[in-house]
């Protein structure tokens, strides 16, 4: 199905029946991308009394019971209300769903032994001034990202200078392959957020961070529509869904 879309000023033909998606899907058990100490994702049948929710085990229905952590095990989106004491729900940072991207692969640096992506490995990329989103793919990239488990393992990371330099570009959405934009362990300084979400001037409420994604190989860096699919859930982070389409049209 073709669709003409018209996103910042401009007029867009895309084909919704070739989607590419780039989140990672989220089950129980162990089979999921992990980060931050805790447990997997846990799904199970409701127990009342001496009733379970599972056809298996002798029900009419399946009536599961899910506990998930957005923020540590699958493709999550979250808003600024994620660091500040005031609520600020994700749902509430958007007021349409597609957005001209841009999806680029970077290779971090390695600095005292850390991996950064710092300013110059991103601005040569941002050349389009329509671009709203941007898609960050870490560098190697293998289909190991879907299932691993990233405790303790200092991920890569963008310096506060590469997400501030995002912020004045005006990307409202941001969206990468680690766990984190900052990294794993910064005594709670959460730099990259803060700077992306110009958290000492005026706080960006309608710009989120899209985390834990994964963009196959298949997909080559270029411009694209992005469609931002969420949980139509009331936190500061949420599962999310983001889908990228290939640009048949642009006038």
């Amino acid at each position: 199905m073709i669709a003409v879309l018209r996103i910042a000023d401009r007029q867009i033909e895309i084909d919704l029946d070739q989607p590419l998606d780039i989140s990672i899907p989220m089950q129980s058990g162990p089979e999921n991308p992990n980060a931050w100490y805790v447990g997997h994702p846990e799904f199970k049948p409701v127990v009342l009394d001496d009733w379970v929710g599972s056809v298996q085990d002798g029900a009419a229905v399946n009536f599961t019971s899910m506990q998930i952590i957005p923020h540590a095990q699958g493709t999550h989106t979250e808003t600024l209300g994620h660091i500040t004491a005031e609520p600020a729900n994700v749902n509430r940072a958007f007021h349409r769903y597609f957005y001209r991207a841009s999806l680029i692969s970077i290779k971090p640096e390695t600095k005292g032994g850390d991996q950064i992506i710092d300013l110059h490995l991103i601005q040569d990329h941002l050349k389009d001034p329509d671009v709203e989103a941007l898609v960050i793919r870490t560098l190697p990239n293998d289909s190991t990202k879907r299932t691993r488990q990233y405790s303790h393992t200092n991920w890569p990371y963008l310096t506060r200078a590469a997400a501030a330099y995002l912020c004045r570009k005006g990307i409202q959405h941001l969206l990468i392959d680690t766990p984190s934009v900052d990294r794993e362990e910064d005594g709670g300084k959460l730099e990259a957020h803060r700077a992306f979400w110009d958290m000492d001037g005026i706080p960006r409420e309608h710009a989120t961070i899209t985390e834990f994604i994964y963009a196959d190989e298949s997909i080559t860096d270029d411009h694209y529509v992005l469609e931002m699919q969420l949980a139509n859930i009331e936190a500061d982070a949420v599962p999310s869904r983001p889908v990228l389409y290939r640009i048949k049209s642009i006038s």
